[in-house]
């Protein structure tokens, strides 16, 4: 069967669905709360139904296009760890994550998919949320899984864990399998760069290329309340020195045939990462268009699920649906 349908929740800059989509999902509805994720959403899709909205503030009920579809997709913000407990709004992610289950009451798909942190699959801190959504999804009558997948498996050239719940209703549940992994050599950031990075006629951007040989550490898009972007937290820094990246900021345009590459020389003598090299460096296509200023658009890309990833998981969900379907119809 085809044409697989989901609901994505806190859509952010559309990795997740366009993963899905690549896996033979077609979106219901997708939302987000952010009105610039909302415009780049329907740039790149404008036939694709985007709802500006928060989603402690979504009812189903006043969009019956969101009932009896295959999957509930959400990439959720990150909830954070037990150090930033005393944040005001230390519990927004949670709540979020906990609205997500409750809507599975209320549109009951046949599957459901939250990605965020690895640790919400098996670290301590986030027990309470596991035991939580246990108890909700097993009362309404679905099997699940929670796992760690690493982006680098799935061709994306990123070291980026994440922690993924799968729940699927009982009947069909017995069929679903964590996505393998997908290539066998991990893709580096001067493999996926290198001709971006020679565009405007750098010299050395071969010899760059070469000493970029390992994959990206994970991108950061840090918060709204946070100012400028950078590519992560000072371990992500270093590792980027090592490649001759200056990772304290990001670029605004790819070097030009004057520009001198000398990292010995300190951050003055590095290369940046532009934003449109971050969303390679994401998974997304160059056809995809974020939408807004330079900060905004890399936090945007930053926070997205990595589409390959998207894309990985949904074929594992449509596995297990069709598998089910098949063994039904075979009945």
């Amino acid at each position: 069967m085809s044409g697989l349908s989901f609901v994505d929740v806190c859509a952010g800059a559309g990795g997740l669905a366009l993963g899905l989509e690549q896996a033979g999902f077609e979106p219901r509805l997708l939302l987000d709360d952010d009105e610039l994720a909302v415009a780049t959403l329907r740039t790149n899709r404008p036939q694709w139904n985007v709802l500006h909205t928060d989603l402690l503030e979504f009812d189903p009920a006043e969009h019956p296009v969101s009932y009896d579809v295959d999957l509930l997709a959400a990439g959720l913000p990150r909830v954070k760890s037990s150090a930033t407990v005393s944040r005001a709004d230390s519990r927004v992610e949670e709540r979020l994550l906990e609205a997500t289950v409750y809507l599975v009451h209320a549109i009951r798909p046949r599957a459901v998919l939250i990605e965020n942190v690895p640790g919400l699959a098996h670290a301590d801190e986030y027990q309470r949320f596991r035991d939580f959504a246990c108890a909700e999804l097993t009362h309404l009558g679905y099997e699940f899984s929670w796992f760690v997948v690493n982006a680098v498996d799935f061709g994306v050239p990123q070291n980026r864990k994440q922690g993924v719940l799968v729940a699927v209703e009982r009947e069909r549940a017995e069929a679903f399998r964590p996505p393998a992994a997908t290539v066998r050599e991990p893709r580096t950031v001067g493999d996926t760069l290198g001709a971006s990075m020679a565009s405007r006629g750098w010299p050395d951007a071969a010899r760059w290329a070469a000493q970029a040989d390992q994959p990206a550490p994970t991108l950061v898009g840090g918060s709204k309340n946070r100012g400028g972007a950078d590519l992560g937290p000072t371990g992500a820094k270093r590792k980027w020195a090592t490649m001759g990246v200056d990772a304290h900021t990001v670029g605004n345009e790819i070097p030009g045939p004057d520009f001198v590459w000398d990292p010995e020389l300190g951050r003055g003598g590095m290369v940046k990462i532009t934003v449109e090299q971050a969303a390679l460096l994401q998974g997304f296509p160059e056809s995809w268009e974020i939408v807004g200023l330079k900060t905004a658009r890399y936090r945007q890309i930053g926070h997205a699920t990595p589409p390959p990833v998207g894309e990985a998981l949904g074929r594992a969900v449509a596995e297990a649906l069709e598998g089910a379907w098949a063994v039904s119809a075979a009945g």
